[in-house]
């Protein structure tokens, strides 16, 4: 298993209970395929370097896990299809 880093950044204008439904939604799409979450980090509101589909402000959230490398696939394919998810970057962290 790898080490993997996505963040994701979520629409401003979520209320708090729509944004914690989609982090535990994201977070059981590792869990169901055989990965292991170490941390989820909610950075929080913050101003984006550009506008992004007219938003100047995103919902930052950072996972860190442990999985096989065709879970950061799956995980990517549903957060494109989210429309309240507007930007996705994943990485593979040596540790």
């Amino acid at each position: 298993m790898r080490s993997y880093e996505t963040m994701y950044i979520l629409r401003p204008d979520l209320d708090e209970e729509a944004r914690k439904a989609l982090v535990e939604k994201f977070n059981k799409v590792i869990t169901d395929n055989g990965g292991e979450i170490e941390k989820v980090t909610e950075l929080g509101q913050r101003r984006l370097a550009y506008e992004i589909e007219g938003f100047k402000q995103g919902y930052y959230v950072q996972l860190n896990y442990k999985a096989d490398t065709t879970v950061p696939q799956e995980l990517e394919r549903v957060l494109r299809i989210s429309d309240d998810v507007i930007r996705i970057l994943t990485t593979v962290t040596e540790r």
